[in-house]
This record gives structure tokens, sequence and C-alpha cells, in this order.
């Protein structure tokens, strides 16, 4: 065999074998037990840039009837929109947890992704689960409420911070509590973030901010809190397909 043969030959037999590899290491994993309830553990609301991975795994649980975790069961990880999930197919371990490591889609929003598994029967039961990719507007306005809101609207310390939540007369509201702040619009929550509460007939505990952030900033703190809201935030006048 003339060398150049013997090498395209060696060549070949590489790639085979490749694919050979590739194949069974793709194989896709075998249930063993089946539950009837899944159930977050960490992971889900977390915010990160589009097209990112996000930085937590997100961790799900299935549960028997009993509401006791089941080892073995069949998990699989879907979404819309370009996000990507590795792997997109786990089995549960012996606490009857799963993961996967979540990559958003490129365009900034909400990703409602879902992790689905089946019952004794084959029936599917399904968990979704809320994922958030920030443009660099949201993004600003994550880093201004870090910066000035959290130490009061968020009741949980961090380690950069100590929450004075608690030593409100008048609670403020979490910026994801949908049911009031969806309630104010741009111009609303522009005269609260400037004036402070009183602008708009609310707690004197809430400072004016008008010195302190400019427009864009006002506006670009009013944008995370339409990302992060929950139910999520809809345009007044506009109407919504069914999905």
């Amino acid at each position: 065999m003339k060398p150049s043969a013997w090498y395209s030959a060696a060549i070949l037999l590489a790639i085979c074998s490749g694919c050979r590899h590739q194949s069974a290491s793709s194989a896709q994993p075998h249930s063993t037990a089946t539950g009837s309830a899944i159930v977050e553990s960490s992971g889900g609301k977390q915010l990160g840039s589009p097209g990112a991975t996000l930085a937590q795994p997100l961790v799900v649980q299935v549960n028997d009837k009993q509401g006791n975790g089941v080892t073995g069961a069949l998990v699989t990880f879907s979404g819309v929109d370009g996000a990507a999930f590795d792997p997109a197919q786990a089995l549960t371990d012996s606490s009857g947890q799963a993961s996967t490591q979540v990559t958003l889609g490129g365009i900034a929003g909400r990703y409602e992704v879902t992790a689905s598994s089946l019952d004794a029967s084959g029936k599917p039961f399904v968990l979704t689960i809320v994922e958030l990719a920030a443009g660099y507007e949201q993004r600003l306005g994550f880093e201004l409420d870090q910066k000035y809101c959290a130490r009061c609207h968020d009741s949980e310390s961090s380690a950069l911070r100590v929450s004075n939540y608690d030593n409100l007369a008048v609670k403020p509201h979490p910026f994801a509590e949908g049911d009031t702040l969806n309630r104010l619009s741009d111009a609303d929550l522009t005269a609260i973030i400037g004036h402070g509460g009183p602008s708009m007939n609310k707690s004197a505990l809430m400072p004016p901010f008008g010195s302190t952030l400019d427009k864009a900033e006002t506006q670009a703190l009013i944008s995370y809190i339409r990302l992060v809201s929950e139910p999520p935030y809809r345009l007044p006048g506009v109407v919504y397909a069914r999905q």
C-alpha cells in the first residue's frame, strides 16, 4: 500500500472509531423508576445575559405520591426561543434530583423552560420554570437595584448587604411583586423613584432618587422591574396571543 493510501485509510479508521465512540457516549439514559410529581430544588429565576450559560445549574426533584424522592426517573429538559440544556435528559440521583446547565437564547427577556417525567402509566407530568435574560438596560437596572434599592425592597440579606426590610413600618414591595407593581405605569414609577413615595400617595419611607439617578438610569431600573415581574408585565393596550 502506498504511503498516501495508508495515511488515508488510517484517518478513515480514526474517524469511524470516533463516530462509534460518540454514538455510544450519547446514548439516551434509560429510566428505572417513575414518580408522580416534579418540583424545583434550585436554579430558577436566574438572571443572565442573552446567549450565556447561567451561573448555577437548574436542579429539580422527582417525587412519589408520598413526597419522597425517586431514584432513576428520567427527566427531560426543554424550552423555546433558543434555550439549550446540558444534558437535555438525566436520571435522578439517590436523592431524586436531576440537574442541567441552561444556556439562554440570544434575545433578552423571559425564558420558560420545562422539566418533565413520566408516571407509572406513561403519562407525563411537567414543571415550568422561568429564567431571565437581561439586555444592557436591564442589566444596568439590576446593578442599580443592588446598589440603591435591594437593601429595603429585598427582605433577604446577602453577603454584600444586610436587609433593612424588617425595620420598616411600611413594607416596600419586592420588585418581582407584579400583582402590585404591574398596575403602575412607567410614568408612575418614574415619579415614585424620582420624587419619593408621597408623589403618588405612597409611604414617605420611600425617599426620592431624582438627584441620584438620571433619566436613563431611572428607565433602566424600570426595565429591570418589568423583567422580573411575576406575573409577567403586559403593556397596557397590547393584545397578547395565546401560546
